[in-house]
């Protein structure tokens, strides 16, 4: 990584290949000359700094940014919710991994303690405090050219013999900010809990829309999913720090530019029901992902949030279901939609309707039912009139025999007559229901229509089977 034109950070490989710090370009292509060099974009620093806090907005919403690519968090509210230090860490640790970064953590009762941890992290282990007693011993060890402020002084506290901040604290105050200014004075204070820390916190925007551009041009789909999840990450934050919860979301995938330009590929995922976790739209994506085939290369990735709902707390029972949640058992259906199709998972929808074969359609499982058509029923004494167990299709004509209804044997009408007269606006229907018993004891629900005057004799239709 090259910095007007001489090197700032250089792999562990060109680093035993003889590159140091501060070396010239050419310098570098001398001794490896196959070498992957590399401008620093501090526009792209900024970016990738801001996908990271959007992604920690999961866990607090006060994160803010500090110097030398930082940023501090204040976590105190939600270490229990998470399961403690340890646990957060672990999870912040993989969540940046996911971004496609490395980071070094530090937590302490102070954000500038926090801060000297983080950055001596990769130098001593235990970078990790909740005391303030334990905090006081952690920063006197470690080296005072950790603070930034005290860094042009190097050889002035070289000289005098001071190298951690212990051995600072004990030298004069007065002498000490005549030599070094203010600014050191005041980051130690605030590293010991001696003055008061203020931050101006990241707000969240108020609609979200990130992109990432690809390292390469590529061409096939399931590849995007790394690439997806980095932007999901960030959605996660920001809807958690929106108290809001996503409905439906919008993947779009760029295509090179030029004279044979496309347009953006959008892969569209709806939820049944309102969700602001990654893990399981990163499921939905990967099963969309896998069933697409891409018509041109892909250069760039960007998510929306097309559909929002504020965030409805969690409804935990005292004696929960055995079978799992409401929440469980929508996911499962969104996965489901996800691999089969939208139109191969269906709900039924109750029909306000006599006709049995118009008492219930099917709509996709994802489509959104009112509340009256979700309790639509019959009348009660409709509803206490018995019913098939399975309702056939389309009814089945039935073969006469000594003037009766025949089904693999005769059938012996077992009830009394239940007429059904409806649908006049449509197709008027006039048929009367029995209930029939074949010679193997069998129920079947069978209905014979009204005659007409030019019919001699009734025809019959097998419509159902009781169990």
């Amino acid at each position: 990584m090259l910095e007007q034109e001489r090197v700032l950070a250089a792999s562990d490989a060109a680093r035993a290949a003889g590159v140091q710090p501060g070396m010239r370009r050419g310098g570098v292509l001398m001794l490896l000359p196959d070498a992957q060099v590399h401008e620093r974009s501090p526009q792209r620093e900024a970016e990738a700094l801001y996908a990271v806090a959007m992604a920690m907005l999961q866990y607090t919403p006060q994160v803010t940014e500090a110097e030398e690519a930082t940023l501090l968090m204040d976590v105190g509210a939600s270490l229990r919710l998470f399961g403690g230090v340890p646990a957060l860490c672990r999870r912040v640790r993989a969540n940046v991994r996911a971004l496609g970064f490395t980071a070094s953590l530090g937590c302490a009762p102070t954000a500038r303690g926090a801060w000297l941890l983080a950055r001596a992290a990769g130098r001593r282990s235990g970078a990790r405090t909740v005391k303030m007693p334990s905090l006081v011993r952690r920063l006197d060890l470690l080296e005072v050219l950790l603070a930034p402020p005290a860094r042009p002084f190097a050889a002035w506290f070289e000289g005098i013999g001071c190298i951690s901040f212990g051995e600072l604290r004990r030298l004069p105050r007065p002498g000490l900010q005549r030599r070094c200014g203010r600014a050191l004075l005041d980051l130690v204070d605030a590293a010991y809990g001696l003055s008061p820390e203020l931050h101006e916190w990241i707000a969240a925007p108020e609609s979200f829309s990130a992109r990432l551009e690809l390292f390469d041009r590529i061409d096939d789909a399931e590849l995007l999913l790394a690439g997806a999840r980095r932007l999901l990450l960030q959605l996660t934050g920001w809807l958690c720090a929106r108290q809001l919860a996503v409905e439906r979301i919008v993947l779009r995938l760029e295509h090179e530019r030029g004279r044979e330009a496309r347009p953006p590929t959008g892969i569209e995922v709806a939820l049944a029901e309102p969700a602001w976790r990654d893990e399981h739209l990163v499921r939905l994506l990967k099963e969309r992902l896998a069933k697409l085939a891409l018509d041109a290369p892909v250069i760039g990735i960007r998510l929306e949030a097309a559909q929002l709902q504020p965030m409805a707390p969690p409804n935990e029972s005292l004696f929960p279901e055995p079978g799992g949640t409401e929440e469980d058992r929508m996911r499962m259906l969104e996965l489901l939609v996800a691999r089969l199709g939208a139109d191969n998972v269906l709900q039924a929808l109750p029909m306000a309707d006599h006709r049995p074969e118009q008492a219930n359609a099917w709509v996709p499982v994802q489509q959104k039912v009112s509340e009256r058509a979700r309790n639509a029923q019959m009348p009660p004494d409709v509803m206490s009139l018995p019913r098939p167990t399975w309702l056939l299709a389309k009814p089945i004509a039935l073969l006469m025999r000594d003037h009766r209804p025949f089904y693999g044997s005769p059938l012996r009408m077992a009830s009394t007559p239940e007429r059904i007269e409806a649908g006049w606006w449509n197709g008027p229907e006039t048929r009367d229901y029995f209930i029939a018993e074949g010679q193997d004891h069998a129920l079947y629900w069978v209905y014979r229509e009204r005659i007409g005057a030019d019919e001699e004799e009734p025809r019959w239709y097998l419509h159902g089977l009781f169990g």
